[in-house]
Formats: C-alpha cells, structure tokens, sequence
C-alpha cells in the first residue's frame, strides 16, 4: 500500500457538512473525498504547500554549517534546534544569489532574495525588482484551486525614506514576494487580521461577530490621505499598490459569494483561537505568524506563503534572550569580536528555533498516513552569509519538507563553489508541480534534491 494512501471505504463530498442545532461544521480532509479515478491514478493525493521564511543579518558563518555530507551529517550549534527533524530536512551549501552581488548593504539581497535578480538602484520613483519571486510562479500554476493564492506576512511595516549610506530606498528592504517586476506584495503584520481573512473565507456565511471589513477597505483612508500629499507618478504607485490588496480580497468575496466552488476548507477555523491582538513582545509576534501560516495550510486557505522574520537592516532588539544585549543589525557588524559574535550566533540560533516550531506544529497535522509537513516544502534562509561581510555567497539555507515524496531530505549537500541559488529554486518549483526551462540566472537542476 502507498504511504500516502488508504482505500477509502466510503466517498464522500468535499463540500460535506456536519449539521445540528443551527450550525454547520465543515469537515477536515478526509481519503473519502478524492474521487476514486484519482485515487487510483495519484501516488499522492494532498496538496503541495510553499513557504519562504526570510530571516534578516545572516548568521555567524563559523557555527551554521554541518560536518559530514549526504545521510551522514551532523546539525552545527545554531541548527541544534533541528535534530529532531534531521530526516525532515535538506540542507543545501554553497550556493549564491549572483543577482544579488551588486552594490553595498542589505537591499539588493533582500528583494531579490527569491528573484535571483538585480533590483534598480531607486531612490523609490523607479522600484523595480527586474523578476518575478518563485513563490509567485509557484502561486500563479494555482492560483484557481485555493481561496488565497498565497499569503504575505511580515513583522515590521514597511520602511521608507532612503537609506542615504547605500542610495536605496528602504521600501526594498520590505519584500521579498514580487508578482511583476514592479509590484512587490503587500504584507500582513498583524496575525489577529491574518486570522480573520482566513476565518472569512472558512466561514462565508458564519453570523460570528469576527469584523467583515476587507483589509483595503481599513487602510484606504489612510491611502487616500497619502495620495493627496505625493506626485502624480507616485499616486499611481500607490494604486498599483494598493490593487495587488484588492485583487486577494476579490478572490475572498468570489468565493464566499459562489455556490458552485470546488473548494472546501480541510479544517475548521475556531473563532475563539483568534488573537486577542497584536502583541507588544517580539517573539509573541513570530509564534502567531507561523502559527497563521501552519493554519493557512491545515485548512488548505493558500498553498504558498512568505514570511519576513524582519526587514533588511532590522536592529529588533533581543535581549529578550540569555546573554543577548542589543539589536540585531547592530549585532551582526560584530567586527570578529568574540562577544559580539557569541550574541549574534543566539540569535541566529533562535530563529532556527522558530523555524523548528513551524516544522513541528506542520508535522502535527495529519494527512491520510502522511502529515502536512511531509507534503510541504519550508524554505529557510537569509539573503546574504555574514552580516559583517555583506557576502551573498555561500547563502544558509534549510528546506524542509518533503513536498508529498518529492524531495529527497535527511541530508547536507555541499556543492561546487558559487553554485546558483536559483537552481534550487527550479527544484523546488518542480516539485511543486510548476516546473520551469529556466529560472533567472539558473544552469540546471540541483543533484540529489529531486527524487
């Protein structure tokens, strides 16, 4: 028997109900609701989830990567919180971003982190990525099966003004997801809003007292009020901004207004498990994305997302943790001093923590024999190696998941010297069921990923 697969006794509707005393409670994905022809024919029936999780400043080089290679690795200190999901994961070595190896600082390695792309030098009237991101060209291959075609998330709003040290605008510092070379999307930082889109689209004709209000239609006034102060190509900026937001919203109102959808959710939203806000406390904030992202996934609401653990240049203050006093930016220029250096390696290493949390909440979740995060693909990374060095070379990066048997992980892959990032990314776009002749500056196909 697969291991992905059971016969189902019975066949039921997607769109099947549990009905009583006025309610109606959508069922979670069951074996029984795949037409039978399709069982028959797929070796995997769920559905293949992305997620980018962007974390700022790089690591300290000397504790991130593994010793040993292929199945016989073991984890370095700052990928510690990963040994339980050493079978669970892929970690590639090795590879650069070359789009990104051009002017100083942070930008050019943040926004083009999943372009594999050299952005325009822009004081901001001329924002350009020069690329789409892959997690777009992941979402637009189905972009009709899922409410969302994905999901941005971040934890600190977008900055603007111009970063006068490097000549670039900080909004760059902002994205990483681009769905035209000029339209970077617009980013959720507040998981209580998060929550409340993917209630809605769970629940279209729930009564709750959950806000219907679009997430457009609360920040227009502000919009409007923006547009009123700017030039005229910047009010056009502003609308094209603005439509990237409207057009995810028109797909949450088409859905809860047809009757003839296909989709159903996988899972039921409890409305009570909405965040009462948005916390004040750092780590409080990461929980509830990730949280919100295993949850997009669980009910099949979107199967692509990004997160940004913090924007280019972030100096988030973490003493929050043992040991740690200071930002996080700040801390990365740590000049080879060794207390520096211990400060920033923790911090690091708490991010792999979260990432770790992710994985797990994922692996939680069952699918037939299978659980969400073995039909998942969670890239980990940073756009450039060491935050003292500004080097996009030898990137640090951890993919997790084994995209439904697609993806050969338990493994530490070192490749040659300045192998292209983007050749993972055509791996993993292949193994989501998207794949590509070529992807930016790509050669080829990354050996030993795919299976």
């Amino acid at each position: 028997m697969n291991r992905f697969m059971t016969r189902p006794s019975i066949a039921l509707s997607r769109r099947t109900f549990l009905k009583g005393a006025g309610a109606a409670l959508a069922l979670p994905w069951l074996e029984a609701m795949l037409p039978q022809r399709l069982a028959a024919a797929s070796t995997n029936p769920h559905p293949i989830r992305l997620a980018a999780l962007f974390m700022p400043n790089g690591v300290r080089e000397d504790q991130w990567t593994p010793t040993g290679q292929g199945s016989e690795f073991e984890l370095s200190p700052t990928l510690k919180p990963l040994e339980a999901f050493k079978n669970d994961i892929l970690i590639p070595t090795n590879l650069w971003n070359k789009g990104s190896d051009y002017g100083d600082g942070h930008y050019v390695k943040t926004s083009g982190f999943l372009t594999c792309t050299t952005i325009n030098k822009s004081l901001g009237y001329d924002l350009n990525s020069n690329g789409i991101s892959m997690d777009q060209i992941a979402a637009r291959s189905i972009a009709q099966k899922t409410p969302l075609p994905s999901l941005e998330l971040a934890i600190d709003p977008v900055t603007i003004g111009v970063d006068t040290n490097v000549g670039y605008t900080r909004v760059y510092g902002s994205h990483i997801a681009w769905n035209k070379p000029t339209r970077p999307l617009a980013r959720e930082i507040n998981p209580r809003l998060v929550f409340e889109r993917l209630f809605r689209i769970n629940n279209p004709i729930s009564t709750n007292n959950i806000s219907d209000s679009l997430l457009l239609d609360r920040v227009l006034a502000d919009a409007k009020q923006l547009r009123r102060r700017v030039g005229t190509s910047d009010k056009a900026r502003i609308d094209d901004y603005l439509e990237s937001v409207r057009a995810l919203e028109r797909r949450i109102e088409q859905t809860s207004q047809s009757e003839g959808q296909p989709w159903s959710p996988r899972g039921e939203i409890r409305p009570e498990s909405k965040p009462e806000r948005r916390p004040d406390e750092h780590p409080e904030r990461v929980r509830l994305m990730l949280d919100m992202i295993a949850l997009a996934f669980q009910t099949d609401s979107t199967r692509v997302c990004t997160f940004m653990f913090g924007n280019a240049v972030s100096n988030t203050n973490f003493s929050f943790l043992e040991g740690v006093n200071g930002g996080h930016h700040s801390l990365s220029h740590h000049e080879r001093k060794e207390e520096n250096l211990k400060q920033y390696q923790r911090i690091g290493q708490w991010h792999i923590e979260q990432y770790a949390y992710l994985l797990n909440k994922l692996k939680s979740f069952k699918e037939g024999e299978s659980t969400v995060l073995d039909n998942s693909m969670i890239l980990f990374g940073s756009g450039l190696r060491d935050g003292n060095k500004h080097s996009p070379h030898n990137l640090p990066l951890v993919l997790g998941g084994r995209a439904g048997g697609r993806i050969n992980t338990g493994q530490h892959l070192a490749y040659d010297k300045d192998t292209p990032l983007s050749n993972l990314y055509c791996c993993i776009l292949d193994a989501f069921g998207a794949p590509v002749d070529r992807f930016a500056d790509s050669t080829g196909r990354l050996k030993g990923i795919l299976s």
